[in-house]
């Protein structure tokens, strides 16, 4: 995964000085790990929720995180990190002192041997957003991440989901089935990942309490009738293009730390 130009205005010191208050490194962190709400993250850092937004403003000042409404309760949000964004301007601050200190982001190393993890991906439907991520997570993962998804209130998989995998990915999602998430009740994942705030709702518990992240992701076909593909099409694009960033991170923190080669 390249790294695009950083944004000059945000330089090198000013980046430094921004990350290196303790709360907002914190916040990133919580961030890092799942997309959540200002009640949520007040309760993880354990400070007043004015602070926490006044240091979460500063981070969507400098487009470092950002929020979108809920999809489930309208008078809430969910804040999001710009991994990407956090890597380059790493990038630009370490190279600024030094060449030697230039960093990169290396693809996940993958090789051969037993799966190192599974991850269930939830969404309502499970007929777009949780089966493009379980398709782009097997084919990132080259078979060391066990993905599978379901959904709350399965209905037939989006020609655009099955469209935009195969132009975009080479993916073939034809012959996969939408299922509902009650098919993995008593199974074992060591992540599940919720992609609509809807289905985070209603995800129950699963056997051996397994890390819970969400992802708050709107639903590409919203908005559009059932039929009208080329409508939506950019819609399923932008959502596989997310799915992409956030699950080459997802996969950098599953398989690279572990074992070396």
């Amino acid at each position: 995964m390249g790294l695009a130009p950083v944004d000059r205005e945000l330089t090198p010191t000013g980046f430094l000085q921004l990350t290196g208050h303790p709360l907002r490194w914190a916040l990133l962190g919580e961030l890092s790990r799942s997309d959540r709400t200002v009640r949520e993250l007040t309760i993880q850092v354990a400070q007043p929720q004015n602070l926490v937004s006044y240091h979460l403003g500063k981070l969507r000042d400098a487009r470092l995180v950002s929020a979108r409404r809920s999809s489930a309760d309208r008078r809430d949000a969910y804040y999001s990190v710009d991994l990407t964004r956090v890597g380059e301007l790493l990038t630009a601050t370490g190279g600024a002192l030094h060449p030697g200190l230039r960093l990169t982001l290396p693809p996940p190393r993958a090789r051969s041997g037993a799966v190192r993890a599974r991850v269930l991906f939830l969404c309502t439907g499970n007929s777009a957003r949780s089966q493009m991520a379980e398709a782009l997570t097997r084919k990132h993962s080259d078979g060391l991440v066990d993905a599978l998804s379901a959904g709350s209130h399965p209905k037939p998989l989006h020609a655009n989901a099955v469209r935009v995998m195969r132009d975009e990915y080479a993916i073939d999602l034809a012959a996969q089935r939408s299922k509902h998430l009650s098919v993995f009740a008593t199974e074992r994942f060591d992540r599940v990942i919720s992609l609509c705030d809807r289905v985070r709702e209603v995800c129950p518990e699963f056997p051996g309490r397994p890390e819970t992240v969400h992802w708050s992701m709107p639903d590409p076909s919203a908005g559009h009738a059932a039929d009208d593909d080329e409508a939506s099409y950019p819609d399923f694009r932008q959502t596989a293009d997310e799915l992409d960033i956030r699950i080459r991170f997802l996969l950098a923190a599953l398989i690279s730390p572990t074992t070396p080669p």
